[in-house]
């Protein structure tokens, strides 16, 4: 656009300046509030399901020890079910939600598919096995290798503020 003139002004010929619209910006997650959303979904689902197929499928510790690969098998793959369960209908996990913290699809702003949040589950297992999570240092916005990949982000809630005041 132009710039206006003074003698414009002056006449009254002043046109109107459309002004830009402010982008809506993100809240990202800082690190802090990721580990204690992270050790909460520890405790809260974890640990449980670790518990049940220690002592109720393999009996004791022992059991445990001689398949390890099955046992892992055997957390793993309820623990990735659960968690796609809760993203995908709520769009956070229980520690999520106590630190008021959501999944977001950066493409569209809005909850994932379920596809994505699959993918992004599966990924996530691998991201801690081969210690990728330390990406999660080197970047301003706190996501993590398989946010990267999948095209996710933990930001904050800001619907459920809004809903307090």
């Amino acid at each position: 656009m132009a710039k206006q003139r003074f003698r414009d002004t002056k006449k009254g010929k002043v046109t109107k300046i459309k002004q830009k619209e402010p982008k809506e910006q993100l809240r990202f997650v800082n690190k802090r509030d990721l580990f204690k959303a992270i050790l909460t979904d520890s405790f809260m689902l974890w640990f449980p399901i670790v518990y049940i197929v220690i002592y109720a499928v393999f009996g004791d510790r022992e059991g445990f020890a001689k398949h390890m690969l099955d046992g892992w098998l055997y957390i793993l793959v309820p623990l990735t079910i659960i968690e796609v369960i809760f993203l995908k209908v709520a769009g956070q996990t229980p520690g999520m939600r106590a630190y008021n913290l959501k999944l977001i699809f950066l493409p569209t702003k809005s909850k994932p598919p379920l596809t994505t949040i699959i993918l992004r589950q599966i990924l996530s297992k691998f991201t801690f096995l081969f210690f990728l999570w330390i990406t999660i240092f080197f970047r301003k916005d706190s996501r993590n290798f398989h946010d990267l990949i999948v095209g996710t982000a933990i930001v904050y809630d800001d619907t459920k503020d809004e809903e307090e005041k």
